[in-house]
């Protein structure tokens, strides 16, 4: 088979455990774009991001962001979005104060919560992406926003306990689509927006038919593209569920697995 689309995870999968691109995933990547192949990130991050690491890589295609929530072409801008409708943004929020938990939602480029939080903020912005990040005093300010999109709403906790009991809730909520990228958190969408039916929004666009389709990541939110690709990839260091999903396991996010995989798949080395 030739492939002709590679959809890649960014945290856990693309990412080394210190957010790092290493050299031998830019040389892969750099490789599959010079025979054709559409390299398209795909990431729960905001989209700018998902910018800044495809700029670090060359990539001028498609980003897939928010989890699926905004789809962008490095040359028209974005070309399809979903965004939660505010009255579920205001519901979740109430949730997230009722539980004592920190959460924040996103655009493209501005983080927005009712607490701030150093270390959460220095995660996001370790490259100094310059993202914004702005503290709401009341939940009703989310309504004197002028044109707010909220594609992401996401709640952080180690307490795994709490997590379930909040997810029992926000599953409760109609039309919205709950995941998680990690362990410690839970994210939310409009019901429509997940990285799969992004994947297959671009493929349709692109004429590209699924069988022709490699998507790698590691976490329950990368399922859907998993389950929708031709060939469905897990990392080593994948949750359970998505390694027993996937068609095909490479190597860890610390030993440049997506090289691994374009090396195989699309290069047909070894």
């Amino acid at each position: 088979m030739d492939y002709k689309l590679i959809a890649i995870d960014m945290d856990g999968t693309l990412l080394n455990s210190k957010q790092e691109l290493s050299k031998r995933n830019i040389d892969a990547i750099n490789a599959a774009k010079k025979k054709g192949v559409n390299v398209v990130l795909s990431t729960g991050r905001m989209l700018s991001s998902a910018q800044a690491y495809a700029k670090e890589l060359g990539l001028d295609d498609y980003i897939i962001a928010c989890n699926g929530a905004v789809i962008m072409d490095g040359f028209d801008g974005i070309i399809h979005r979903q965004s939660i409708d505010l009255d579920k943004v205001e519901k979740m929020m109430d949730i997230g104060k009722y539980y004592d938990i920190y959460y924040h939602f996103y655009d493209t480029k501005t983080m927005y919560s009712t607490n701030y939080v150093k270390e959460i903020v220095a995660f996001y912005n370790n490259r100094d992406l310059g993202i914004d990040f702005r503290v709401l005093s009341d939940i009703k300010d989310i309504y004197k926003i002028d044109n707010l999109s909220a594609y992401k709403f996401i709640f952080i906790d180690n307490d795994i306990n709490k997590l379930k009991s909040l997810k029992g809730d926000l599953v409760e909520i109609p039309e919205v689509n709950v995941t998680r990228s990690w362990v410690n958190n839970i994210e939310v969408m409009d019901k429509d927006a997940s990285k799969g039916s992004s994947l297959e929004f671009l493929c349709n666009k692109l004429n590209i038919s699924k069988e022709e389709v490699i998507a790698i990541g590691d976490n329950e939110n990368d399922l859907s593209m998993i389950k929708y690709a031709g060939l469905g990839v897990a990392m080593e260091n994948a949750e359970d569920e998505v390694l027993k999903k996937a068609d095909f396991v490479t190597k860890t996010n610390d030993d440049d697995g997506v090289a691994e995989v374009i090396d195989k798949f699309i290069l047909k080395r070894g």
